[in-house]
Formats: structure tokens, C-alpha cells, sequence
């Protein structure tokens, strides 16, 4: 299997196994994210085990951070025990993201989402954090109140709710 020469400097590289949709999830990703790219896709050979000709891996780039998509059939599936946390600039890259990252898949609590492909990310503005490790505890207590009633974080929300409005 030929890995890139990104994943050979890359000390951990996230394999993700998928069930025949692997190139369907990589060109997925790459769309919706920028600076992310297709690398290289292997395919099965002779000996298989899938279909000759079929896509075995690809791997891809999403700012930097490479990953390995791999047709490995219908043995294992996604659980959100295992997620891609992606620390958003400001509210419209939080909305842009989780429109297309949660179509077809399922909107959970606290900025977490399960793509269409069963893949758990958590989308979230970088300043959430500040707000909920607040030194005024009573402050950042009204800031996990507010997050933990949303499924999409709305910074503006928990702002409010941080400042007692």
C-alpha cells in the first residue's frame, strides 16, 4: 500500500475505515473543507480481497493533517467515542461548516455531529473555551448551561448567557 510522503513524516495519521464509500468520504472532506486535496488513491489488485480495479485507500489532506480513507467493508462502523474536533475562527465558518458537514447525517448536543458516513466531528468557535474555563466560575457555569442546551453552538448565545443576559 503506498502512503504519501506527508503521512511517512507525519508521526499519527488517522485511518478511517469505510465500507466501499472511501473515495465518495475523502472528495467529501476535501469539498467542504479548504486547503484540503485528494493524494493518492491505491487500488485492489489480483489478490484482492476487493474487487480488482476497486479503490482499496485514499488518502487525503485537510489543513495539512493527512488521512487515510480505506474500503474496509462492513465489519466495523463509526462511534462517537472518536471524533475530528474542528476549532472554528468565528460564528459563519462554525455555520458554513456544520450545515455541510451535518447534511444527511445526524445534529447532536454541544457542537458535536455525525456526517453522512457515520464520522463524528465537534464543531466549535475557538473562544468556547475561554468562556467555559472562565476564572468567574459562576460566569463560565452559565456559558455550559447555554452550550449544552444547543446541538450547533451559537456563540452569541453563550455570550449572552456568560454576561447574565
Amino acid at each position: 500500500m503506498k502512503v504519501s510522503n506527508t503521512a511517512m513524516k507525519q508521526k499519527v495519521t488517522p485511518f478511517l475505515w469505510f465500507d466501499g464509500n472511501a473515495e465518495e468520504a475523502a472528495l467529501f472532506y476535501t469539498l467542504i473543507f479548504e486547503n484540503s486535496k485528494i493524494g493518492h488513491i491505491a487500488r485492489f489488485g489480483e489478490a484482492g480481497p476487493g474487487a480488482k480495479g476497486s479503490v482499496m485507500t485514499v488518502t487525503f489532506e485537510i489543513h495539512g493533517q493527512e488521512f487515510v480513507a480505506l474500503n474496509g467493508g462492513p465489519h466495523y462502523s463509526f462511534s462517537p467515542a472518536i471524533s475530528f474536533f474542528v476549532s472554528c475562527d468565528d460564528q459563519d465558518e462554525v455555520d458554513e461548516l456544520w450545515d455541510k458537514l451535518s447534511q444527511g447525517g445526524e445534529k447532536m448536543n454541544c457542537g458535536w455531529l455525525k456526517d453522512k458516513f457515520g464520522v463524528s466531528w465537534q464543531i466549535i468557535p475557538r473562544e468556547l473555551g475561554e468562556l467555559l474555563h472562565h476564572p468567574d466560575a459562576l460566569k463560565s457555569q452559565r456559558a455550559m448551561k447555554a452550550m449544552l442546551a444547543m446541538h450547533k453552538i451559537d456563540i452569541a448565545q453563550i455570550k449572552a448567557a456568560f454576561h447574565g443576559h
